[in-house]
């Protein structure tokens, strides 16, 4: 199984998002952009993990969960790795908040405890939009920063779960499957 630790963005917040975005898909329809419903901000992708494995996997959210109560995030701010002069992944960015910073910790911590070792490298908190399969020419990218500048969009939603997902590879891309949900239940975090 396929697998990765998520929180999932609401739906009126995903679509209110897609409407901002429709200049910017024009500017550049050839992107993979991702489809609304599978838009999330990933706490630990923990890749191709034995089925047997499920149980251990569904205790490192509820190990992280159970540390943390709800809090709010902010979305706001459109960018790409590693620039957008060559970009490879265009983002909305995710504010720098510290409980965020903390939930990721413990996934981090929990998955270790549970076997699956740290990740090692720095939480960059975003969700993805589009990935560029082929670059752009230089002017086209040059036009699609400009407009990506013009979107003026923030959001705040409330986090209240960890989602773990299974994602199924094909070739229209992959599909996710919401295999367990643990909610963040209150902790002195």
């Amino acid at each position: 199984m396929r697998l990765f630790l998520a929180i999932e963005l609401p739906t009126a917040l995903l679509e209110t998002l897609e409407a901002a975005l429709a200049m910017l898909r024009a500017e550049a329809p050839e992107l993979a952009w991702v489809a609304p419903p599978k838009r999330h901000l990933t706490l630990r992708f923990l890749g191709d993990v034995p089925g047997v494995r499920l149980e251990a996997v569904v205790a490192v959210a509820e190990s992280a969960a159970a540390k943390h109560r709800p809090f709010a995030m902010e979305i706001g701010g459109l960018g790409a790795f590693p620039n957008f002069r060559r970009a490879r992944v265009v983002w909305i960015g995710v504010a720098q908040e510290p409980r965020l910073e903390l939930l990721h910790h413990d996934v981090e911590v929990a998955a270790d405890t549970h076997g699956f070792g740290i990740e090692g490298r720095a939480f960059r908190p975003h969700v993805t939009l589009a990935r560029v399969r082929t670059p752009l020419p230089e002017d086209r990218m040059r036009r699609f920063a400009r407009a990506a500048r013009k979107i003026d969009f923030s959001a705040t939603c409330a986090v209240e779960e960890i989602t773990l997902f299974e994602s199924t590879l094909a070739p229209d891309g992959a599909r996710y499957r919401k295999v367990h949900a643990a909610t963040l239940a209150g902790g002195g975090r």
